[in-house]
């Protein structure tokens, strides 16, 4: 019995000590100490050693995380959890678009490019294969990744909402490194690219409800999200946040990950609605009800943010969730009519103008299986 022990006891070391070491390597990002860190503990949406989301949640599922994961593992896989066929696409030259046109791509997931006032704006971009820190959980949908980094062009601003690795991929950050001229992101972020090596000038890193004026024809709102952080062991130690991209032109609404609130209200009466909202819309679970929205939810923040058009995010690109790839379209799309916003459905990489409303995209959904 004691041979069996030790036996048992020494792979259970091997194992942590094997873990430990995966875990410094540099996609894992690094949780920030000294002057961040005392920046952060004066923020009033960080106690009890960490950042709480805008209604506090304990822990991110609502039942045991034991049977969730169980759930996730073992249970039954739902039918069409991913696409039989490769993802539609209609990959747009990027260098080619009238850089005077605000326009939207969408590029799987939650990535976008944005042109605003002249300004070039890539969101939450991930051009890798998997969404995980291992190389065989959470595997792009095929034909989803029609975007390297060398099809963008130099990037007058990045942003990034949140940490999660579907958000903040490092492998994707490297190679756009030299195109990358600013880049604003909530607290806690800054510390991943002051150890991935980025210029500390490039980087403005601010709370909640800061406005970040980058110049006469762009400021860009850091706003809350219901949601919560982590790249591994250091759970919340950074923001997860939502964005208002203003021009004097043009109001532009991300959301990034999140539950609904009524804080979507709020953003539409303060900013007097958005030309466009993007809104997450998939990867919904009913373990995880306060931290991510369902379609119907979706829908009912486009109404609160007063958009014009809503064009949802967070699918089409990974299986993250339980439930058939392409419920979220077909649920939204059911729930946006007799809405007061217009739902754009570009395909993964078709360039929608932004403010211009008569625009028709098909449900493109419906051409696959």
């Amino acid at each position: 019995m004691k041979i069996i022990l030790k036996v048992i006891l020494a792979l259970v070391l091997i194992i942590a000590a094997g873990v430990y070491f995966y875990s410094q390597r540099p996609e894992f990002g690094r949780t920030p100490t000294g002057k961040r860190l005392a920046r952060i503990q004066q923020s009033p949406h960080y106690y009890n050693g960490r950042f709480w989301s805008i209604v506090p949640v304990e822990k991110p599922v609502e039942t045991s995380q034991f049977q969730a994961t169980m759930r996730f593992l073992f249970g039954k896989t739902p039918e069409r959890l991913i696409p039989a066929e490769p993802m539609v696409s209609r990959k747009t030259d990027l260098r080619q678009l009238d850089l005077q046109q605000d326009t939207v791509v969408w590029m799987g997931h939650s990535t976008f490019y944005l042109q605003l006032g002249g300004n070039r704006i890539l969101i939450d971009p991930v051009f890798s294969e998997w969404a995980s820190p291992l190389p065989f959980i959470n595997k792009v949908f095929a034909g989803s990744n029609v975007y390297t980094a060398e099809d963008i062009p130099d990037i007058d601003l990045l942003v990034i909402s949140h940490d999660h690795w579907d958000h903040l991929d490092y492998p994707t950050l490297m190679a756009l490194k030299p195109k990358i001229k600013k880049i604003v992101v909530p607290l806690g972020i800054g510390e991943h690219f002051e150890y991935w090596g980025f210029d500390l000038d490039k980087i403005t890193e601010e709370d909640w409800y800061t406005p970040v004026k980058l110049s006469e024809q762009l400021t860009v709102h850091i706003l809350p999200a219901q949601h919560f952080t982590g790249r591994f062991l250091n759970a919340n130690q950074s923001e997860a946040c939502a964005f208002a991209f203003i021009t004097p032109q043009r109001k532009v609404f991300y959301s990034g990950d999140g539950g609904y609130t009524k804080e979507f209200k709020e953003f539409g009466n303060t900013f007097g609605g958005f030309d466009l909202a993007i809104l997450e819309n998939g990867q919904y679970n009913k373990d995880w009800p306060k931290i991510h929205m369902n379609p119907k939810e979706t829908a009912q923040a486009g109404e609160d943010l007063k958009a014009k058009t809503v064009l949802p995010c967070h699918g089409g690109k990974f299986s993250l969730a339980r439930h058939p790839w392409d419920e979220p379209y077909i649920w939204l799309a059911e729930e946006s009519k007799n809405k007061s916003y217009k739902l754009l459905t570009p395909r993964i990489g078709e360039a929608a103008v932004i403010g211009e409303n008569t625009e028709h995209f098909v449900p493109w959904w419906k051409e696959m299986k």
